[in-house]
């Protein structure tokens, strides 16, 4: 892949993905929103990958949009711009629709989009160095599109908070409202990513991606329909290779 501003590497049924402009923070701009979608795009198809993990170069995470991209979208007409916003939002549900497990390691500043980019994560993972927030409504802006993300990781209380305030929050904070799932110190981040990426690749590939299109899938459906739908996708699951093999080890163990 020809990618500008994004680095990568396969090893070990991990791909790690840094966004790589450390100079601005890693601030998104539409080369690297575009690169991102796709990158996640491929890898949800890649068999040699197992778990994701997005990270940030020069101890930040990213800090939201390029000041240069904020010029450019501040001129486009209305057309130009809801070609943007859903580029923008096809970038997010990549992320969030890919079949593999997806794990934001965050360190530094995490704002805006960049805290979009996070959300739409599976799993997020920071040290004491990272901060929060969602600065939109500071330059009269609005956290549209990153607010639906938002919303699925943490209550409408504390989504209000954050998106009408614009105030920054630490790793601590962001852990007790449930905005990420763990907080370490920075000497144990990479040993912490690891952990948990060794953790989701002994579970089954196929159980973990029908899993993740349960969560996507059960949002817009109402209770009995959600369970409806649960049944067919248990009765498909109980026909994989996976499953038949899973559970002919564990019976074998019994004996």
């Amino acid at each position: 892949m020809g990618l500008k501003n994004i680095l990568y590497k396969v090893e070990g049924g991990i791909a790690e993905i840094v966004l790589n402009r450390p100079e601005k923070m890693n601030s998104l701009d539409e080369e690297l929103i575009h690169d991102l979608g796709d990158m996640l795009r491929d890898f949800s198809v890649n068999e040699e990958v197992n778990v994701v993990v997005i990270t940030g170069a020069g101890g930040n995470f990213c800090s939201g949009l390029y000041l240069d991209y904020l010029q450019k979208i501040s001129e486009y007409d209305i057309l130009q711009n809801k070609d943007d916003s859903r580029k923008f939002k096809n970038m997010l549900l990549n992320v969030y629709n890919c079949s593999k497990p997806v794990i934001a390691k965050v360190q530094g500043y995490c704002l805006a989009g960049g805290c979009g980019i996070a959300s739409a994560c599976d799993i997020i993972i920071a040290d004491e160095t990272a901060k929060f927030g969602y600065t939109e409504v500071k330059i009269g802006f609005i956290p549209a599109i990153v607010m639906l993300f938002l919303l699925k990781r943490v209550t409408e209380s504390h989504a209000k908070d954050l998106l009408l305030t614009a105030r920054m929050i630490n790793a601590d904070d962001a852990y007790r409202m449930g905005f990420i799932n763990h907080f370490v110190h920075s000497t144990e981040l990479d040993a912490k990513v690891n952990e948990v990426c060794q953790t989701l690749m002994k579970n089954s590939g196929t159980s973990l991606k029908l899993t993740k299109e349960m969560f996507t899938n059960i949002s817009g459906m109402d209770f009995e329909k959600a369970l409806e739908y649960a049944c067919d996708l248990n009765a498909v699951t109980r026909m994989t290779p996976d499953c038949k093999n899973g559970v002919a080890k564990f019976l074998s163990k019994q004996k």
